[in-house]
Parts: structure tokens; C-alpha cells; sequence
């Protein structure tokens, strides 16, 4: 009888065990790749368009780290090159921790922090939706909303368009 209840027992746990679903294991690390499309910036009473003597565009990549399904910690780099007067140059390097609340139906909120290799810092607010979930992969689409201090400027607040790949 032992050696039958023993088996028994056995064999249940790995028949729950084979068949259970799995859980994600946290702490777990995700990169990402993305373009940035800065669209539109309110400074000293008015706004000014990305389209027009100045083009810039940003590259953000980082890592994120997940505590949990509802909170991570993340740290983004984001390189931007401006084009003025057919002249094109990294402009700034953007270095940006912050926090994620992740919430149901892939939709976060990052809080940023900016600091900016141009003299300029600040916050960004970034609301993120993840728009085509792969097993391997997933596609988002951002809006950031940057508010930026300092370098002897005037404080602004821009939006803009950001796609990428989360890995």
C-alpha cells in the first residue's frame, strides 16, 4: 500500500507539474529598439513643427527590467541627429531611467527621468501600447511627452511619435 499511495502521489505531481501553466518568472530582463519622430515643441508662447528648417530624429534602446506584472524599472539611450541646412549631426544623447506601471491589455505608463548630453533635463511621461504581441517579439507605439529645463532656454514640452520592437 506505501509503495502504491507513493507512485500515485508521484505521478500526479508530475502529470500537474507537465500539464500546469507556467507562470513568468521575475525578476526577468526585455530589451527594446525604436524610432522616435519628434513632432511638435511649445516654447516662449508658440509651437514649432519638426518639418520645417530643422528635422530631427531619435533612436532609443534600452533595457527593462521587470519586478512584476504590474511594475519594472527601465533605462533608455536615445541618440538624436538633427538636419539643418543640409547639415546632419548627433545633436544630443538623451540617458532616461525611469519606472513602468504596466497594466492589463499591454498598456504602460513611464515616468522619466531626461538628462541630455546638450545641457538640457527634465521629465517625460510616456504612455506605450503594445500593438502586435510575437512570442519572440513585440511591436509598440509610444507618445512621449518631453518637458525640458536648463542650458540657458527657455522650458518646453514637445510630443511626438515613437515605434519599436521589444525583445
Amino acid at each position: 500500500m506505501p509503495k502504491t499511495f507513493i507512485i500515485t502521489i508521484l505521478l500526479l505531481v508530475a502529470f500537474k507539474t507537465g500539464f500546469a501553466q507556467q507562470s513568468t518568472i521575475y525578476p526577468r530582463v526585455t530589451g527594446y529598439f525604436s524610432i522616435l519622430q519628434p513632432l511638435v515643441t511649445y516654447t516662449n508662447h508658440s509651437f514649432a513643427g519638426n518639418f520645417g528648417n530643422v528635422y530631427i530624429i531619435g533612436f532609443p534602446f534600452g533595457v527593462n527590467i521587470l519586478k512584476s506584472d504590474s511594475f519594472g524599472i527601465s533605462f533608455e539611450v536615445a541618440p538624436a541627429i538633427r538636419t539643418e541646412k543640409n547639415i546632419s549631426k548627433v545633436s544630443t544623447v538623451l540617458f532616461h531611467p525611469g519606472a513602468m506601471f504596466r497594466f492589463k491589455h499591454g498598456f504602460t505608463f513611464i515616468g522619466r527621468m531626461a538628462f541630455e548630453t546638450s545641457g538640457r533635463f527634465g521629465v517625460t511621461p510616456v504612455f506605450n501600447q503594445v500593438i502586435k504581441k510575437g512570442k519572440d517579439a513585440s511591436f509598440f507605439i509610444s507618445v512621449p511627452f518631453p518637458v525640458r529645463f536648463g542650458n540657458d532656454l527657455p522650458a518646453s514640452v514637445s510630443t511626438g511619435l515613437q515605434l519599436g520592437v521589444s525583445f
